[in-house]
């Protein structure tokens, strides 16, 4: 019998929520017994610039992108609700076609204005497991708070899922102890420990910068033009090159802004980079924003790294580098400090160590295959 998962992300901004995904279904794909088929629901159109496991595929969405007045169409002209309902009858349509055994929802339960919800009680009358995956970190308490209390608090979320998975290591940041996990969902949480890669589909690219060589890397891009600048102007150590990864979500003027304060000596300035995940433990040092996956690719490794976290909208990428600085994972910087001087001398200072992330758990990609074995009751491959 062919085991069937689901995996759901809204991806209003950036690529975060979609990687997390894919990488738990390379993870359950190799976990799991055959065959195993898997389709993931994405808000991006970029979304399909990454590879699937064999028997996988994509379900992209119309995007959702944020505004000054929340969340409306990214491209379409379309009313939020509007495209709410449209993608709450593509899911749904699609669910009910393919009648999963997991359904695994990244970070928001109930979707965008509720958009999840008639496909989670359509799927109560079937013998679905599903699961809540949240990153270690949220928000401050108090934000988090009023937005479990608007999709109806942890006792309503709670009863549309079997399990929480938690993605990071209590010791690190426990947000059970902090309040940002409701009580009723705490219950049924899981820490997974990190969802780090320790191997990857991916492979690194051949034409690449001679080494040794520095690497910064944005995300998405979309609001990390200010970081990339500062790190193109930044002199790098004699010997040494430096390659920038705008990423696909990177306004055009803000790419070509790059390019013009680049010393193409020195630096390289990409768009995009297949690879890049293997591509950081390769490099002298990796210079990032405090995003989720950014943080665990750099911690699967024992390169050096720089954090310069978002501040705007949310305080999540602040707590997770400071959290992780503490643990002794990386360096951090605030983005209204940073300077290209604060970035080269960094770079200068990087060159001589490399840096041990043993003590922290990164076996979240490991633990992730057991407990969907657990929840479908199913032997895990040897």
């Amino acid at each position: 019998m062919t085991l069937t998962v689901a995996m759901y992300s809204h991806d209003s901004v950036g690529l975060g929520h979609t990687r997390r995904n894919r990488a738990i279904a390379f993870a359950l794909a190799e976990a799991l017994p055959e065959p195993v088929q898997g389709i993931l629901i994405a808000g991006h159109r970029h979304a399909t610039s990454f590879d699937l496991p064999p028997g996988w595929d994509w379900l992209v969405l119309p995007g959702f992108a944020r505004t000054d007045e929340g969340y409306g169409a990214r491209h379409l002209d379309m009313g939020p609700q509007e495209l709410a309902d449209l993608r709450s009858r593509t899911i749904a349509a699609t669910l009910e076609a393919m009648r999963p055994d997991l359904f695994i929802v990244d970070r928001h339960p109930f979707g965008v204005r509720g958009e999840l919800l008639p496909a989670l009680e359509m799927l109560r009358d079937t013998p679905c497991r599903t699961v809540l995956g949240l990153r270690e970190v949220l928000d401050t308490p108090s934000v988090v708070a009023c937005e479990w209390q608007a999709v109806g608090g942890g006792a309503r979320v709670a009863a549309y899922y079997d399990s929480t998975w938690i993605y990071g290591d209590q010791q690190v940041h426990d947000p059970v102890a902090s309040g940002e996990v409701p009580a009723e969902l705490a219950e049924q949480a899981v820490f997974t420990g990190y969802l780090a890669p320790h191997s990857t589909s991916e492979t690194i690219p051949a034409a690449l910068p001679e080494k040794p060589c520095f690497l910064t890397t944005v995300g998405g891009g979309s609001d990390g033009g200010r970081l990339a600048l500062a790190a193109a102007q930044a002199p790098v150590p004699p010997g040494h090159r430096h390659l920038i990864v705008a990423g696909p979500q990177m306004p055009d003027a803000h790419v070509e802004r790059l390019n013009r304060a680049t010393n193409t000596v020195t630096t390289t300035v990409v768009r995009f980079l297949p690879g890049l995940t293997e591509l950081i433990g390769h490099t002298e040092g990796v210079i990032c924003m405090g995003g989720y996956n950014s943080i665990t690719e750099v911690l699967a490794t024992d390169t050096p790294a720089l954090v310069v976290p978002r501040d705007a909208r949310r305080a999540e990428q602040k707590i997770r580098a400071r959290a992780v600085e503490q643990a002794g994972g990386i360096d951090m910087i605030s983005p209204h400090e940073v300077t290209s001087a604060d970035l080269s001398a960094w770079m200068h200072e990087a060159v001589h160590r490399r840096v041990c992330r043993g003590h922290i758990n990164l076996d979240g990609l490991v633990t992730v295959g057991a407990l969907a074995g657990e929840l479908l009751e199913v032997k895990q491959h040897a």
